[in-house]
């Protein structure tokens, strides 16, 4: 457990360093698009879209597993629902890009230092206070997203019921 949380606190610092560095881009003579970290004679600066960051929790939040689970339950009672307001389960719908903005709603509202997140197909796509988490170039087919409740240390305290839903995007062949 211990080598898993290192390994992704050091993925998740290194995703957000390279968002922080200047990204140039170049077409030379013939055509070659060429794209860098150090500027280009006759380039363009591109600007990258923001990573998606991710909450884990902390070690020491997981190190007491019979405190962390008295903490959670009685956090996670404090909630009566969580769930999903758009899309709703087993919905299938049009996206050109794959862009699916999910809305997750919960009662009562979210307590302080407490977020939204979505897993999609079991892996964590993003993170909300408002309820709305928008998740781009999502492949076309059917896929199981569930919303959960984390506390400020990235820990789930509550989990909504899973959804299925359908994307259709065109193929290269239509």
């Amino acid at each position: 457990m211990k080598i898993f949380v290192t390994l992704a606190s050091g993925m998740l610092l290194l995703a957000a360093s390279t968002s922080w560095a200047e990204v140039y881009r170049h077409v030379d003579a013939q055509g070659n698009v060429t794209f860098s970290d150090e500027p280009i004679k006759g380039g363009e600066t591109v600007k990258v879209k923001p990573v998606t960051t991710i909450t884990l929790p902390k070690p020491e939040a997981v190190s007491e597993p019979r405190k962390l689970r008295e903490e959670v339950e009685r956090e996670g009672a404090s909630y009566a629902s969580l769930a999903f307001a758009y899309p709703q389960d087993d919905q299938a719908f049009h996206s050109g890009n794959g862009t699916v903005t999910f809305e997750v709603q919960s009662t009562p509202g979210l307590k302080a230092g407490h977020k939204y997140e979505i897993t999609l197909d079991g892996q964590p796509v993003g993170q909300s206070t408002s309820g709305s988490v928008t998740v781009p170039n999502i492949d076309r087919g059917t896929h199981n997203a569930v919303a959960h409740i984390i506390d400020r240390n990235g820990v789930q305290v509550k989990t909504g019921q899973p959804i299925r839903f359908t994307v259709h995007r065109p193929s290269v062949a239509q």
